[in-house]
């Protein structure tokens, strides 16, 4: 994909070099390891903080250096999230953009201790997304994703579609759907079609792209194929296999290989939020 050209916005607080804090402790690494189904693509604060508590804490505010890095995969963030901002600025009224915090291993978050096994995650009290780059290599590597520019692109996007539905009440809507529903099952549907909406709205940004940066960011269809497989890479079914288990829908959170490619196809074809409704069917 085309990205080189396009406007860095600096909304970038890189925290990389710190000293991140790894995790210690027999069994703890374990519990995190294991939380990486579900937090692939996306975060539930309410787990997190059940799991930092286990940690012991959410460690000491950290600043980092806040504006454009200075190194290609930090630019790249920048980029892209600058044009991410550019698309929903045409696209939301009132939309105020995220932070993005680069990291490296672990990192404090308002919504508790942020690790890397967690993967990339949008964090609603602070309204930041916490990527540690190192992600990358673990998506092509371990999680059969494409390692083209458009697959991580997605993985971005996606994580801003989280801080759209953060500021369209969505996503408090699906917690207090969740918080009535009479099983497991039952929220995890909500959390599937919020996760399905933000690969709508990864689609939405991939379409208008070009538009808002005058061609200097652009996706082609040769682009697309990265993204879906990364997309498919990543379903809950193809997660469950990959942990040597059986499939079992009722314990998706965040849908199937074919409904996270779906939904990403969805919102590129239409360039429209209004065609996101992954809501409707419940």
């Amino acid at each position: 994909m085309r990205w080189q050209g396009g406007r860095r916005g600096g909304n970038i607080e890189d925290r990389r070099g710190m000293g991140g804090v790894g995790i210690a402790g027999g069994g703890i690494g374990a519990i995190v390891l294991a939380a990486i189904g579900y937090f692939v693509f996306g975060i539930d604060p309410q787990t997190t903080q059940q799991i930092t508590s286990q940690l012991g804490g959410v460690g000491s505010a950290e600043q980092g250096v806040e504006g454009s890095p200075d190194d290609q995969a930090g630019a790249f963030v920048d980029v892209i999230g600058s044009n991410v901002d550019d698309v929903w600025q045409t696209q939301l009224e009132g939309y105020q953009p995220p932070t993005v915090v680069l990291y490296e291993q672990g990192t404090p978050t308002g919504c508790g201790f942020g690790q890397a096994a967690m993967g990339p995650f949008y964090c609603p009290a602070d309204r930041q997304v916490y990527l540690d780059l190192s992600f990358w290599q673990q998506l092509e590597t371990q999680l059969g994703g494409s390692g083209a520019d458009f697959a991580r692109a997605y993985v971005i996007a996606h994580e801003y579609g989280h801080h759209v539905q953060t500021l369209t009440g969505a996503s408090q809507q699906v917690r207090a759907a969740q918080q009535r529903a009479s099983g497991e099952a039952e929220a995890n549907r909500y959390s599937v079609a919020l996760e399905l909406q933000a690969d709508c709205y990864a689609g939405i940004w991939a379409a208008n792209a070009a538009a808002v940066s005058g061609g200097e960011v652009a996706v082609s269809a040769a682009d697309l194929e990265a993204g879906m497989q990364t997309a498919a890479a990543i379903g809950d079914d193809t997660m469950q296999r990959r942990q040597g288990g059986q499939v079992q829908p009722d314990g998706f959170t965040h849908g199937s290989s074919a409904q996270r490619v779906e939904w990403l196809q969805r919102g590129y074809q239409s360039g429209d939020p209004a065609a996101c409704d992954t809501f409707a069917a419940l």
